[in-house]
């Protein structure tokens, strides 16, 4: 009988298959070399996920499941737009220094899709995240809180760009580099300032 794994161990399985998926894409990474790395037997995968599209989605839950932690406390910040968006860059710019496995798989999936399909995967992904960004712009907006020419939903959809990129800019190779020639070698070392450009740029597209 098999021991059951711990969450050390499933998180670790998860965070290993998450590396081998977003550098592999999903036809060339195979159960047994995320078995090997992780220290388990390929049973032991089987018996938690069904098979390889399983153990995919599991990655894609598990990163979710951040993000919306993270998203969770931009709303229970009860702030401005701004305030939130701070607490989304300082986060985004956690999240992608601590599991950047996780966003070069977002980054994989943007660029190849899943399994499933591109198309589940973009609503399984963004539409939880595009209609609290736009939420948080309506609100403000009738609030008198930001300019008023905005359309919400246009806004939140530039908005998330900028979140997106800032995640890339810190875990993807090509980004990283990108990040470096725009903003200096140290530029991932400098969160604070990086953040404080962000939210000037923000800022101004928000007040005009």
């Amino acid at each position: 009988m098999l021991k059951p794994l711990t969450k050390e161990q499933t998180d670790s399985i998860l965070s290993i298959a998450a590396e081998e998926f977003a550098e592999k894409g999903f036809a060339g990474t195979a159960i047994s070399s995320i078995a090997k790395r992780a220290g388990v037997s390929v049973g032991v995968i089987y018996k938690y996920y069904a098979g390889k599209e399983d153990l995919f989605n599991a990655c894609v839950a598990k990163s979710l499941n951040t993000m919306e932690e993270v998203l969770d406390s931009a709303k229970m910040s009860g702030g401005s737009m701004l305030e939130m968006a701070d607490v989304l860059i300082t986060e985004a710019q956690r999240f992608a220094k601590e599991k950047p496995e996780y966003i070069r798989l977002y980054h994989q999936i943007t660029a190849t899709g899943s399994p499933s399909g591109k198309t589940q995967s973009a609503e399984l992904i963004e539409s939880g995240t595009a209609r609290l960004y736009e939420g948080f712009i309506k609100s403000a907006s009738e609030q008198g809180a930001i300019r008023q020419d905005i359309d919400p939903s246009v806004f939140a959809f530039f908005f998330d760009n900028l979140m997106m990129m800032l995640h890339f800019s810190y875990a993807c190779d090509y980004y990283k580099d990108r990040f470096r020639i725009y903003c200096g070698d140290d530029a991932p070392d400098k969160d604070a300032f990086i953040k404080e450009q962000l939210m000037k740029f923000i800022g101004g597209a928000l007040n005009g």
